[in-house]
């Protein structure tokens, strides 16, 4: 088996990127992006097999077009440093029939990001050269339960060992900002990464090669 590549990185647009353009490259789909006016294409790109968005039951319908679901994504940021989606790039295991990967990718992006309320946009890349492997593209911000995204981070007061606001010295109240999900709760990745890894075992133990 390959050495497996397993890499987490965040799409940010302070580093002048752009989601749709990263769901661009790994669907192979011409799409336009509104932020910049600009087409994203990459028609170099090969090997593409297959690809598929997974949408969460309140998120809406219209989510299931790609051009759609990261312009929407990236129009919700307003901010200059915004973050916009998270990438991951996986092996898959090459002793896995080729008729098992949207299976088995399908199966783990539900069970772990789905049904959380993430979107899961997700491209299987086979050049035929041995070393298969799945892009996928999560959305940062949660769902309401209308279909409009929610915000990522609330305001929390401190309390004291009685519950009670504490005051700032400013006519205010101390606080600080929590996240509104756990998909950026340190070791979160890792969590994503063991559960990866015992998809693949099973699928390999179910393909009848061992790993």
């Amino acid at each position: 088996m390959p050495c497996p590549h397993n890499e987490i990185s965040i799409v940010q647009r302070s580093q002048q990127q752009s989601a749709v353009a990263a769901a661009a490259y790994q669907s192979g789909e011409k799409l336009f992006c509104e932020y910049d006016q600009q087409v994203k294409h990459y028609p170099e790109k090969r090997g593409i097999v297959h690809n598929e968005i997974l949408l969460p039951a309140n998120a809406p319908r219209s989510y299931a077009d790609r051009n759609t679901l990261w312009n929407a994504a990236e129009a919700v940021e307003k901010q200059w440093n915004s973050q916009l989606a998270r990438r991951w790039v996986l092996t898959i295991p090459r002793e896995i029939p080729p008729d098992q990967y949207a299976v088995l990718v399908r199966e783990f992006c539900e069970q772990q990001f789905v049904s959380k309320g993430m979107i899961a946009d997700f491209a299987i890349h086979d050049k035929g050269t041995g070393n298969p492997h799945v892009h996928i593209m999560l959305t940062l911000r949660p769902l309401k339960e209308n279909g409009q995204w929610g915000a990522k981070c609330r305001k929390a007061y401190d309390l004291d060992e009685n519950g009670q606001r504490i005051p700032d010295g400013k006519g205010g109240w101390k606080n600080h900002r929590e996240d509104t999900t756990d998909w950026n709760d340190k070791g979160k990745a890792e969590v994503w990464r063991a559960a990866w890894a015992d998809y693949t075992n099973r699928a390999l133990e179910a393909a009848g090669r061992p790993e």
